[in-house]
This record gives structure tokens, C-alpha cells and sequence, in this order.
């Protein structure tokens, strides 16, 4: 799931408290969190992530060509070399996931990449979000990012802009994954980015411009143990509103648990309780490169509103059994209200449909 961040004036300024549980704590604890120390990295805890999606259009109407965009650093907790005094310990694990969706070629590129922190190849700072493994970068410089990828046949540089306040889900940031309390992350979002930068696939470069969305989570305990996977969307609406769903799924494709919540273009976050959202999948695809069979078509229902979200390209699966060692659905998608109309796009994640996943 992934990942969400400032509100414009006092939360980019940092002085905006946010409340949530720290690791270790009783459940119920709970913790000042504050801005933009929380935009860096959680080295205390097991596992982190920073998740950043979007919808590209050649900026040169001449060009006539749409593409989608990720970028995922993962951050993860070596318990077992915590007390080792060595500078070469992997204390933290840092990987990277890049993608590209190219709507007019209908194919999706993506590269993949692992390293220990630290020596100069991979870091993610504490103080503010800038997260880095070789070449690949996400950086935040007051009200602006920075994202750039070098990737086998592909690569992009886009400077992102805040638009709107940043997104505290769950209770002020705190986001439940189960039944129990202390299954919960904190997690936040800044969606309605604007996007503008280049972007090559292949020997085609493109000048582009957009609108993204950026998560970022963290945790100690995520899953519930029968927890095999979840689906999760988050949706920039074209009204300027900001709808986030998701569910976590056992075995037998049941949910465990469900949220998300929905920001209104300039009103108050609801959030969802998790009996007020459903997924039914609609419309289903096999890969051939894996034989895993993923629902493509959903629809998706929240508090007061009916949705159905529609894959732009069938085949966005991303195979990283080479760094995280998943095999995952992750891909631009788009988003009709009841009435069939087109009302936004965004991402569509699923996870554990090619086996359970662990994190």
C-alpha cells in the first residue's frame, strides 16, 4: 500500500503536531510526530516505504502519448545485526522499485534494485525525505520534490509541486491494518501533485507534465497473520478531491480489514471505518509470465459513493523476486462514479495474489 504528506502553511512549516504509536509501545501510547522530521526515515522501525504514482501526457500536444509513473524505496530493519559493531553490519536494507506504463506502445517497463545503507550508495536521511540508492533519488526541498531514475531502458527526472495539505490517514496518521491495535502503520499522503520533467523510453524522449500522488508508511506490526495480501487504490479525482481504499485479504480472498478515506477538494478528511468499504472484483486477467490471475476491473464501494476502477493496460504486473522477493499487481488505472462517468485517475496496487506475502 502503499503510501501519502503537508498541510500548506503550518504543516510545511513544521511545526504541526501529529499523534501516533510508537514501536515497542503498549497499544493506545501514543507519540508527538512532527513535520518534517516524520517526511525522513524511521530507522527504529522494521519496515518503511515511500510511494510515489502519477499520470504523464507528452507536454507537446504532437506527441499525443500518456504514461504512468512509479517510484518505490523501501527501507527495512536487519534485527539480527543491530548489536554489530562493524561498519560493514546491514543494519538497514534499502531497495527500489521503478516503473513506467506507456499507454500508446501498451507495455510497461521496470527495473529493480537492493543495497545496504550506507558507503555512499544507498541512504535515507532522517530529517526529511530524501531517500537515495545509486542514481535513484526522491528528494523534498521546502514544498518541492525532486524524483530521478536511470533504468534499463527507461529513466525520468520530474519536479513535483504541492498543491494541496497533506493527507494524515487513519486516526491523525495513525492507519489500522487489522483487528488488533497494534496492526497499524503511520502513513500520510500528498495527493494532487503536479508533475513536470522528461521522460525517455527507449531512444524517445519526451517532454512531460501531470499529476501525482506520494505515500509514505511505516511500521513494526502491518499484517495480520492470515493476512496473504491486499488491494489498495488511491485516486486523484479531477474536482481536486483525494480518495484513498483498501483491503487485506486471507487465503481464501475474504477481507480482513478494510479503510481508506476520502478529502473533498478543500474540506475536512472522512475516514473510512473498515465495515464502510468493499472491493468485488469485475473483470479478471492472467499473466502469462507468471500464470497469476488478478482482478482488473473492480468495484468499489465507500461511505456514500459506489466506484469502479478500470486498469488502463492489463499487464502491469512487476516481478522483484530479485530485491523484495514479490510478485505484485501495480498500474494506472482510472476511476468512473456510479453513473459510468469519468471522475479521476490513479494507481491500483494488489499484492499476494501470486503468493502470500511477507514483510
Amino acid at each position: 500500500m502503499a503510501s501519502p504528506l503537508l498541510r500548506r502553511h503550518l504543516l510545511a512549516s513544521g511545526l504541526w503536531p501529529v499523534l501516533g504509536m510508537p514501536a515497542g509501545a503498549a497499544p493506545g501510547a501514543r507519540q508527538e510526530l512532527r513535520f518534517p522530521r516524520d517526511l525522513g526515515a524511521h530507522p527504529e522501525f522494521g519496515i518503511e516505504w515511500w510511494y510515489l504514482t502519477g499520470w504523464l501526457s507528452a507536454a507537446s500536444a504532437a506527441q499525443q502519448a500518456a504514461f504512468g509513473f512509479q517510484l518505490t524505496f523501501f527501507r527495512s530493519r536487519v534485527a539480527a545485526t543491530q548489536g554489530m559493531a562493524s561498519a560493514f553490519a546491514a543494519k538497514q536494507l534499502l531497495f527500489a522499485h521503478a516503473a513506467v506504463t506507456d499507454l500508446k506502445g501498451a507495455t510497461m517497463l521496470h527495473d529493480q534494485r537492493i543495497a545496504r545503507e550506507g558507503f555512499g550508495i544507498a541512504q535515507a536521511s532522517t530529517a526529511d525525505t530524501d531517500v537515495a540508492l545509486r542514481d535513484w533519488r526522491l528528494q523534498r526541498r521546502a514544498a518541492h520534490y525532486t524524483a530521478a531514475v536511470g533504468a534499463t531502458g527507461f529513466d525520468f527526472a520530474l519536479n513535483l509541486s504541492e498543491t494541496q495539505p497533506l493527507l494524515l490517514q487513519g486516526e491523525r496518521g495513525l492507519s489500522r491494518k487489522g483487528p488488533q491495535a497494534e496492526q497499524s502503520s503511520y502513513y500520510y499522503s500528498l495527493p494532487q501533485l503536479r508533475a513536470r520533467g522528461t521522460l525517455r523510453i527507449g531512444k524517445q524522449q519526451h517532454g512531460v507534465q501531470g499529476t501525482a500522488w506520494l505515500d509514505h508508511e511505516w511500521s513494526d506490526t502491518l499484517l495480520h497473520p492470515q493476512a496473504v495480501g491486499w488491494d489498495w487504490i488511491g485516486m486523484n479525482l479531477f474536482d481536486g478531491s483525494a480518495l484513498t481504499a483498501f483491503r487485506l485479504r486471507d487465503k481464501d480472498g475474504s477481507a480482513i480489514w478494510a479503510g481508506g478515506s476520502l478529502r473533498r477538494s478543500g474540506a475536512v478528511v472522512r475516514d473510512f471505518a473498515a465495515h464502510e468499504v468493499a472491493f468485488a472484483p469485475q473483470r479478471r486477467w492472467t499473466s502469462t509470465a507468471t500464470r497469476t490471475d488478478y482482478p482488473v476491473e473492480w468495484r468499489v464501494q465507500t461511505p456514500g459513493a459506489s466506484y469502479t476502477v478500470k486498469a488502463l493496460l492489463e499487464n502491469q504486473e512487476l516481478d522483484s523476486r530479485a530485491s523484495t522477493g514479490a510478485i505484485y499487481w501495480e498500474g494506472l488505472s482510472e476511476l468512473f462514479d456510479s453513473s459510468g462517468k469519468l471522475v479521476g485517475r490513479g494507481y491500483l496496487e494488489m499484492t499476494g495474489y501470486a503468493s502470500a506475502l511477507r514483510l
